[in-house]
């Protein structure tokens, strides 16, 4: 076969430009340190980063937001029921200190004071956030648990679910004397009479049901249901309605708070339902379900939004109302749960709601606990007044009468001191079960941030494989591109040096 220059030369020139190409790939390659710049170049690579880059961005997703959004949100839960932790402990510690039978007039009110302080801030750690979003109240992250204000025109209408066991006993007190101010009043006979009766401050025991709230309205919005455990419907009494247990008093015999074995009264500023007790005895033999339905005007600030608790409605603006639902009609709850995706096929739970931790009776036990304190203190003022009255010398012709109202005041602190030592007991032992509540919240927090803290760690691990995968697929390392560029620009320029030689010969050099 015949050779020509041209053929040589278009070869020569072929094998430069093959050369050429070649350095040209290994400096684009020397200075990105990747082994293809286009798809085209190698397709198995191509495709091949597409999927771990696909797999790599998912999982920075997880790593780098959703697991530290989720954390984040379980700090915030955590640290929230740390201090509600501290509230009920310190509300239980001022209980035990109250079961001492040798308090002194400071002693109460510096007990007054401590749980009216904790009163205040009982609930205020239900409105903890993260990041602006409210963390125990579902899936309504931009409202706040409690009111956050004295809200006097708000109107909720409540619908509220009892069993027979949310029955207790409670003890009420009837009579209570006004400190004579003046000599007359001192030797009033019809008032001593009265005081000095043995019967006049009387203690008893019923049955009750307590609401949530206090400060219900008027009778004509409450309306009372109860069925058996089969379903079968009970019939209930009308409920009588008194706006204070004072009044009530007042429509008994002899100013006594009383109540008829099948009836049933309401304490409209207390938030009482009274039962008798036989039918008190039947609803509890039949295991009896209780709904109660009231209407509320009027929240205190940090009290308790309802629409997180039962089914309410907001009829504030009686046009426009808003249905708030916590129950299906079957009665079972309806769960807002927030899910953050930490890894492939796997979410996590991050809330808890408030109803899981924050128990609507803390409120109204604290309540209770504060109002027998200040009796207490009432009543001891009274017997202290009175014990000076017995000094001062414009009351030293009427010691007898004195004795008297001093032997009704101080069965009246007796009474009260009975009273607030019950509650005290009580309170030991309803806080113990409050705390347990919030320990078993604690808890799942905790179970739940380990699961997070195992599934961060395993993501972590994961994404450093991908990234090795990644980079063997794609990166290639410099030191090997510098011998293989070396080894193609020597070759490169050989190509040069040989081309040279060969266009140098001409047909002279073979005559």
């Amino acid at each position: 076969m015949r050779i020509t220059n041209n053929m040589m030369i278009n070869n020569t020139s072929a094998n430069i430009n093959g050369n050429k190409i070649n350095v040209n790939a290994l400096n684009l390659q020397m200075s990105s340190q990747k082994k293809i710049q286009r798809p085209s170049e190698n397709p198995i690579i191509a495709i091949r980063s597409l999927r771990l880059r696909s797999t790599l961005s998912q999982i920075d997703q997880y790593y780098e937001k959703n697991i530290p959004d989720a954390e984040a949100w379980l700090e915030a839960t955590e640290t929230a029921l740390k201090n509600m932790n501290k509230i009920l402990t310190d509300v239980k510690t001022e209980c035990v200190n109250g079961t001492n039978s040798y308090l002194t007039a400071e002693d109460r009110n510096t007990i007054l004071k401590n749980l009216t302080a904790l009163k205040t801030q009982l609930y205020s750690e239900g409105n903890a956030d993260n990041a602006g979003r409210t963390v125990f109240t579902g899936f309504r992250t931009n409202s706040q648990l409690t009111f956050t204000e004295d809200e006097r025109e708000t109107t909720y209408q409540i619908s509220q679910k009892f069993s027979y066991q949310d029955i207790e006993e409670r003890s009420y007190f009837s009579g209570s004397i006004e400190v004579p101010t003046t000599l007359d009043e001192v030797t009033d006979t019809t008032e001593l009479d009265r005081v000095s009766k043995e019967d006049y401050i009387v203690k008893d025991n019923y049955e009750r049901i307590r609401l949530a709230y206090d400060s219900i309205d008027a009778g004509d919005t409450i309306t009372l249901k109860a069925s058996k455990k089969d379903g079968t419907a009970i019939t209930l009494p009308t409920p009588t309605v008194y706006e204070s247990e004072e009044e009530w008093a007042k429509n008994g015999l002899n100013e006594h708070k009383a109540i008829g074995d099948n009836e049933i009264v309401i304490i409209r500023n207390t938030g009482d339902v009274i039962i008798g007790s036989e039918l008190s005895k039947e609803l509890k033999s039949d295991r009896a379900s209780i709904e109660i339905d009231y209407q509320k005007t009027g929240f205190d600030k940090g009290e308790l939004r309802p629409e997180y608790y039962y089914n309410c409605t907001d009829v504030s603006d009686a046009k426009n109302p808003i249905e708030y639902t916590k129950f299906d009609a079957n009665g079972n709850k309806i769960y807002e749960d927030i899910n953050y995706t930490v890894s492939l096929n796997q979410t996590l739970t991050v809330n808890l709601q408030a109803d899981e931790i924050f128990d609507m009776n803390i409120y109204q036990d604290v309540v209770e606990l504060t109002d027998a304190v200040q009796a207490a203190i009432n009543a001891h003022d009274k017997v202290d007044r009175l014990k000076e009255m017995k000094n001062e010398a414009q009351y030293a012709g009427c010691k007898d009468q004195i004795e008297k109202w001093l032997a009704a005041a101080q069965k009246e602190a007796d009474y009260a001191d009975s009273n607030l030592t019950e509650l005290y007991s009580e309170g030991i032992g309803k806080f113990d079960k409050y705390l347990e509540k919030l320990n078993i919240a604690y808890t799942e927090v905790g179970a739940r941030g380990d699961q997070l803290e195992m599934t961060e760690t395993r993501i972590s691990n994961l994404q450093l494989t991908q990234e090795e995968l990644k980079s063997c697929n794609e990166d290639k390392e410099l030191s090997d591109i510098i011998i293989e560029y070396t080894a193609a620009y020597n070759a490169y320029q050989a190509s040069l040096l040989s081309a040279g030689k060969i266009e140098k010969q001409t047909l002279l050099d073979y005559i």
